[in-house]
Parts: C-alpha cells; sequence; structure tokens
C-alpha cells in the first residue's frame, strides 16, 4: 500500500514541476479539458508521455532483476550485471546503423546472445561465476558499442547520450512500447511465482515439488530479454535499478515471488520517476548517471554483505 501512495505522489510531483511549475488543479483541468494552450501541449504531449515511461522502465527493470536473481539463486543478479542490457544496446546500435526499423528487433537479438554468451561462459563454473562472465559479456559488447560508434559517424553521434538512458524526448510511441515490454515481463513472472518460489529452494526440490525448470528458465529468460530490449532501444541502457530494487521489495513484501514482483514493479516505478526528476532539475542529465551513481555503492554493498 505504502509503494502505491508514494507513486501517487511522485507522480503528481512530474507533473506539476519542470521548466515552470503548474499547480495541480491546473493539471488536472488541461489533462481532460482538450485545451490547446501551451501548457495543455506540455502536460500531454511532454511531460505525461515522460512520467509513463519513466514509471515503466523503472517497473520493467526491477521485475526483470527479482526473475534473473530468483532464477540464479544469486543476490546480484540483475540485466546490466549479467550483460543483457549492454547486449541490447550494442544490437541498438547495429539497428541504427542499419535502419529506424530494425532497432528492436536488433536490441532483442543483442540481448538475447549476450545472455547465451554469459551462460557459456559461466557453464563450467555454476551459479557462483555468472557475475564474472557477465561483468566480461558486459566488458566486450560496451566496446563493441564504442567501436560503433567511432566507425559509424554522424548516425551514431548522439548515441554517447543515448546509451546513458534518457527520458528526454519520450513520447506516445516509446509509451506503447514500454507497456507492451511491462506487460511481457511481468505477466511471465507473476504465473511462474510459485515455481520461482520452489526453484529458490533448489534444483532437486523444485523437480519433486513438480516444477518444470527447463520450461520456466526458458520463458522467464526470453520475456525478460524482451523487455529490456524494448526499453533499451527506446532509451538506451539505465543500470542497477534492477538490482537494488527486489533487494528493498523483499524486505517490504516478504519472501513470496508473486508479492515480491507487484512489490518490485511499484518501488522500481517510484525510484525511477524520482532519478528523472533529479536528473532533469541537473540540466537534463541522462537519468542512466543518477541510478549508476546511486545503484554503483549499493552493489559494493550487496557483494561484501553475500
Amino acid at each position: 500500500m505504502l509503494p502505491a501512495v508514494i507513486l501517487i505522489l511522485v507522480s503528481l510531483w512530474r507533473l506539476t514541476s519542470g521548466e515552470w511549475d503548474i499547480s495541480f488543479t491546473e493539471v488536472f483541468r488541461l489533462l481532460f479539458d482538450g485545451s490547446s494552450s501551451p501548457e495543455a501541449i506540455v502536460i500531454r504531449s511532454v511531460r505525461l508521455p515522460r512520467l509513463l515511461c519513466s514509471l515503466g522502465t523503472g517497473g520493467l527493470l526491477s521485475v526483470s532483476g527479482a526473475v534473473l536473481q530468483g532464477l540464479l539463486a544469486n543476490p546480484l543478479a540483475e540485466p546490466y550485471t549479467l550483460g543483457i542490457a549492454s547486449g541490447a544496446a550494442f544490437g541498438a546500435a547495429l539497428g541504427i546503423i542499419g535502419g529506424s526499423l530494425m532497432v528492436t528487433p536488433c536490441a532483442f537479438l543483442g540481448a538475447l546472445s549476450a545472455l547465451l554468451l554469459t551462460g557459456a561462459i559461466a557453464r563450467n563454473g555454476g551459479r557462483e561465476r555468472i557475475i564474472l562472465a557477465g561483468v566480461i559479456s558486459n566488458a566486450v559488447l560496451s566496446a563493441g558499442v564504442t567501436f560503433l560508434k567511432s566507425v559509424s559517424g554522424d548516425r551514431l553521434g548522439a548515441v554517447v547520450m543515448w546509451i546513458m538512458g534518457s527520458f528526454s524526448g519520450a513520447g506516445w510511441s516509446d509509451v506503447r512500447a514500454v507497456t507492451f515490454g511491462a506487460l511481457m515481463v511481468i505477466l511471465p513472472a507473476y504465473v511462474s511465482g510459485h515455481a520461482l518460489d520452489a526453484m529458490s529452494l533448489g534444483e532437486d526440490r523444485a523437480s519433486v515439488l513438480g516444477v518444470n525448470e527447463g520450461l520456466v528458465r526458458a520463458v522467464l529468460l526470453l520475456s525478460t530479454s524482451m523487455g529490456v530490449a524494448l526499453c533499451v532501444s527506446s532509451f538506451g541502457v539505465i543500470g542497477f535499478v534492477g538490482l537494488a530494487v527486489p533487494h528493498i521489495s523483499r524486505r517490504l513484501a516478504g519472501a513470496s515471488h508473486r508479492h515480491v514482483i507487484l512489490n518490485a514493479f511499484a518501488v522500481g516505478a517510484v525510484l525511477m520517476c524520482i532519478a528523472d526528476g533529479v536528473a532533469q532539475r541537473l540540466g537534463e542529465l541522462p537519468a542512466g548517471v543518477i541510478t549508476a551513481l546511486a545503484g554503483g555503492p549499493f552493489f559494493c554493498w550487496v557483494l561484501a554483505k553475500k
């Protein structure tokens, strides 16, 4: 209940504040009266899509992190640390070179390829080496993005700002993409909540309880990769949200994955909305810079605690 209340308050803050502040009553009126005033255009075409994109992206990445941590039984797992986000960024960069219609499919193929690469590197070391394998994949793919930027001239001139993750310029087409990606991640994760609970007890126990681990793992990894790819192809790489929020959600909701997933979406949406607001206040910085500054120390804390 508390995350939902905070989510409403933060959303109101983002709609009323910007280059010039607009009162809540005026925002409410402009949303529904059909006015074509400059203030109405700003609210309906700029602030509202940006708000919805930040909320959806934060929730999507947080649920993805909760799913990956549950599947791999590793508290450091998330799309960024496993290299999935960097793979999607590499694929999206290739898609930009090939044409705008290729960005999302290439991002998905890049995310899936990164996941397979991470799994192949960690195959002989078990789950304990998965984060190290993700770091290696991340480094290789990030270098690949830098190479593409250096050889592509003006076509990737804005890739530096894009790669750090920003909601500046978000529109209604981005809202539709993020909504689809969020549903693609959340629905399979929630349906598989009890299976994730069983898998967290250990592979043998999950099998005894009748869980088809191979099917659950394949469905969730594919859906997570696709959701992250849609997010990255629209807004760039935003790291560490999927790492921190699941830990916060477990403190609030307990160990049940269904409860964790719902809380993770709300908490992640709130934190991403705040990060985007802070980034905008600091001169339209990429939101990914704010999440990295906050999430980096959290990553170190989790690693030290483990």
